[in-house]
């Protein structure tokens, strides 16, 4: 990769509003003069997220039944499919900002595993996938919007049923609570065990959702400090 090729991923907890904070922070780069390639994930609109689509919307079972591991490989072979672009940009110097990525895989599917040395385990397994076998590009960081469980559910809830492709049905993950909760800790757990991969911003500090362009200028400020000035 040429120097200057930059990969900010933005990730989140439901409810942490990560969609409109994305195309917030591709609008202030390009106020500041930089055109970003952007990516959105999973890619309903294409082929390669056929499994992803049948997986959300039920059709191999709930998400107890498919288990981790295997609903982890539907979405890697997306990413892998829009690998080639990504690592062309990137060595060209360009800056790429991804709405989710890696790390969706590692808060849901990992907070399907209760216990943390098992989690950890399957953290490891999963950048063993991603980064090793399927060699999609890493990125240069991965910003975390936290927001607690239970301001989380109650947003989650405003929003209402999730659709894809064809107004399908709602997101089987939306449709366990529990889920909500265990893959908070599963975010945080990440951003614990790989500090230098994650950087974790608080969208609730007090309990109640930041508005949303406070927390656009403390994405920003972060982005800006380490990738832009530099």
């Amino acid at each position: 990769m040429r120097k200057g090729g930059k990969f900010i991923v933005l990730e989140g907890t439901d409810g942490s509003g990560k969609t409109e904070q994305f195309k917030l922070l591709v609008k202030r780069l390009k106020r500041e003069g930089i055109l970003a390639k952007t990516f959105d994930f999973p890619q309903y609109s294409k082929e390669s997220s056929f499994f992803v689509k049948q997986y959300l919307n039920g059709a191999y079972g709930g998400w107890k039944d498919v288990g981790p591991y295997k609903a982890s490989i539907f979405y890697a072979m997306d990413r892998f499919d829009i690998s080639p672009e990504i690592k062309r940009w990137l060595s060209e110097g360009r800056f790429i900002i991804s709405n989710r990525y890696v790390a969706s895989n590692m808060g849901h599917q990992g907070g399907k595993i209760v216990n943390k040395k098992r989690r950890l385990e399957y953290f490891k397994w999963l950048y063993q996938i991603e980064y090793k076998i399927l060699e999609i590009p890493i990125p240069s960081k991965t910003i975390i919007l936290h927001v607690p469980p239970r301001v989380s559910i109650e947003l989650v809830r405003k929003k209402g049923p999730r659709e894809y492709e064809g107004g399908i049905k709602k997101d089987i993950h939306d449709q366990d609570l529990k889920h909500l909760r265990q893959a908070e800790k599963s975010y945080l757990d990440m951003a614990k065990m790989f500090p230098r991969d994650f950087h974790l911003i608080e969208c609730a500090p007090k309990g109640k959702l930041l508005p949303i362009l406070q927390i656009h200028k403390m994405i920003w400020n972060y982005v800006y400090e380490n990738f832009v000035r530099r």
